[in-house]
C-alpha cells in the first residue's frame, strides 16, 4: 500500500528486453535500504525489487505490466517517481494508493497560474465513474485532488513543490501518464451494484 506522496525521483540506469518482458535498473538514494521482494511504486506502478546495490535496484516488467503501462517505453536517463511501501505505523499524507494502474491517460494541457500550475489530462471512459470534483486520483504515482472534471478529462492544480520534485516538471502535452482511481470509489460501486438495477 502507498499514499501517493513521492519520496524521491529516480533515474533509469539501464533497460534490458527479455523474452518475457523488460528489466529496469533504477538509481536512487535509498537503494541500499531495499531488500529482495520489497515493493516500490515506480510512476505509480507497484513493482517488486529483484536485486539492489548501494546505488540502484532492479525490477522486472512482465508482459502484463508492459501492456497496461508505459513503463516499457522508458529509456536510459529517464526520470521516474518513486515511493516505498507505507509502513503499518506510517502517516497517511496522501490517500490509499494500491499501485495498480487502472489506465493510461494523456497530458492535454499545461498552464502556469501565478506560482502554481494547472494540468489537464484525458480520462479513459472506463474510469469516468470514479473521478469526481474534489476527489482523489493518482497520476504517475502522485496523489492529487481533482479540481474539475468533464466528459473528456479532468484537471488538477499543482503547487510548486509537487511540480519541482516530481516528473510533472518534465511532462509535455501529449505525454502519457498512469492513472489509478480512488479504490474507495471502486468498492462503493461494487457494493451498490446489486441495488442500482432494482426498479422502484
Amino acid at each position: 500500500m502507498f499514499t501517493g506522496i513521492v519520496e524521491e525521483g529516480g533515474e533509469i540506469r539501464s533497460r534490458t528486453e527479455t523474452d518475457g518482458g523488460v528489466r529496469l535498473e533504477i538509481a536512487c538514494s535509498f537503494a541500499a535500504e531495499l531488500d529482495h521482494g520489497q515493493s516500490v511504486s515506480v510512476n505509480g506502478a507497484c513493482l517488486t525489487v529483484e536485486e539492489s546495490s548501494r546505488e540502484s535496484f532492479s525490477v522486472f516488467l512482465a508482459e502484463e505490466t508492459v501492456s497496461r503501462t508505459y513503463l516499457g517505453e522508458l529509456r536510459e536517463g529517464g526520470a521516474v517517481n518513486l515511493e516505498r511501501a507505507m509502513p503499518a505505523d506510517g502517516r497517511f499524507d496522501g490517500h490509499l494508493v494500491q499501485g495498480h494502474i487502472d489506465g493510461v491517460g494523456e497530458v492535454r494541457g499545461i498552464e502556469e497560474v501565478g506560482e502554481d500550475w494547472r494540468f489537464t489530462f484525458s480520462l479513459p471512459d472506463e474510469l469516468a465513474n470514479y473521478v469526481v470534483e474534489k476527489g482523489s486520483i493518482t497520476v504517475d504515482g502522485i496523489s492529487l485532488t481533482v479540481a474539475a472534471v468533464d466528459s473528456t478529462g479532468f484537471s488538477v492544480a499543482i503547487i510548486p513543490t509537487t511540480y519541482e520534485e516530481t516528473t510533472l516538471s518534465e511532462k509535455e502535452v501529449g505525454d502519457p501518464v498512469h492513472l489509478e482511481a480512488d479504490v474507495i470509489a471502486k468498492y462503493v460501486e461494487r457494493v451498490s451494484a446489486p441495488y442500482s438495477d432494482r426498479t422502484p
